[in-house]
């Protein structure tokens, strides 16, 4: 019994030192010289101070803002310390019940939109924290927030543009805009 209890617990030392230690400094100090703004999670700073995560998305209310997507995580949204969807399927009546309401408070926010809205200003993501909206769902904002700020619409719209993202190589995935990042660069034009 003790010639298999040594060499087990040798093993254990020696594979809990490489995988628990080694591999996870190895693998940090790589990604700090490789990739380094992604390994400090992706921080947005203004004037010295940070303001959000690239990566996790905010809450903005203001007519003067664009709105990301709805967050599941409650009952604080976009808290990254619970992040998680809400698990109703597309057939569950309370999945159906929060779109429908979603959808009648965007068309009262958006009186000059006829059109269909944008499933990502009514839907959660899978996480609760998406940052990111798709282009159409930044151009159905975009009268609101000019009227808000008082700008003319072609300029927000230039602004929208500016900010869309392409997907890696530009062809995995779809075309995003970065809610955070759009609505620093709305208030650097001065108007809130």
């Amino acid at each position: 019994m003790k010639n298999l209890i040594r060499p087990a617990l040798t093993l254990f030392v020696v594979l809990s030192v490489i995988t628990g230690v080694l591999y996870p400094a190895a693998i940090t100090g790589v990604a700090q010289v490789v990739f380094p703004d992604e390994a400090n999670g992706s921080l947005i700073q203004r004037q010295g101070q940070v303001v959000g995560s690239s990566l996790i998305g905010q809450s903005f209310s203001g007519p003067g803002y664009f709105w990301g997507r709805p967050s599941a995580t409650g009952p604080v949204p976009n808290n990254a310390a619970a992040s998680s969807g809400s698990n109703y399927g597309p057939q569950h009546p309370a999945l159906a019940e929060a779109v429908k309401a979603r959808i009648e408070a965007m068309r009262v926010a958006h009186p000059d939109q006829a059109g269909p809205v944008p499933a990502d200003l009514v839907t959660s993501s899978a996480s609760g924290l998406d940052p990111h909206i798709s282009p159409a769902a930044a151009y159905y904002q975009i009268g609101r927030v000019a009227k808000a700020r008082g700008l003319k619409p072609e300029d927000v719209q230039r602004l929208v543009d500016a900010h869309t993202e392409y997907p890696s190589w530009r062809i995995f995935g779809d075309r995003t805009v970065n809610v955070l990042k759009l609505n620093m660069a709305l208030n650097a034009q001065g108007r809130v």
